[in-house]
């Protein structure tokens, strides 16, 4: 099922137990709900797979639908992200939908982190760095040298991915 192939999802927790959550949980809580919409290229941004998924936000009734595609490293090498056209196509199809897909310019939090390996690896596990970002954690930290032992000693591992070199954590394997 698409869901599962997308979202990694636990074994008990399929679409229709998300779905009514998701429904559950709008009827519970007051505030603001967003949604967000990972489109992977020929899995999900077919015309008649954007219907579905406008069925499945309309039973939720979200604040705001944010429409996503992969701009960094995917865990799955065979992810494709989703171009200009079938995100203009799912704006259209998806009431209320804004596309964020963009490089993220904004330098990241490092309150609580106390070193740059740390940072860069914390940080990394929930978000592929771009080279440059993980420079400026480190010059941010006072601390050069970091990022090329990391690398040699394979906690760090560089990616290309559409033209841009991310540093991700060594023990995160991509899919071949």
């Amino acid at each position: 099922m698409m869901f599962r192939k997308i979202n990694r999802n636990h074994r008990n927790i399929d679409f229709y137990t998300m779905l009514q959550g998701q429904k559950d949980f709008r009827h519970e809580y007051s505030g603001q709900i967003w949604v967000e919409v990972m489109l992977v290229k020929g899995l999900n941004d077919t015309e008649k797979e954007l219907h579905s998924i406008k069925r499945a936000v309309d039973m939720i009734g979200p604040d705001r639908v944010y429409i996503l595609t992969p701009i960094r490293p995917p865990a799955e090498s065979w992810v494709e992200p989703s171009g200009p056209e079938d995100i203009l196509k799912a704006q259209e199809i998806i009431e209320k939908a804004i596309s964020v897909v963009e490089l993220e310019t904004d330098q990241f939090s490092l309150e609580g982190f106390t070193d740059a390996r740390q940072a860069i690896l914390e940080i990394g596990s929930r978000h592929p760095l771009r080279s440059e970002q993980a420079i400026d954690i480190e010059r941010r930290f006072s601390k050069s040298g970091v990022i090329m032992q990391m690398l040699e000693s394979k906690e760090l591992v560089r990616v290309k991915y559409k033209g841009e070199e991310y540093l991700i954590p060594g023990h995160f394997r991509m899919e071949k």
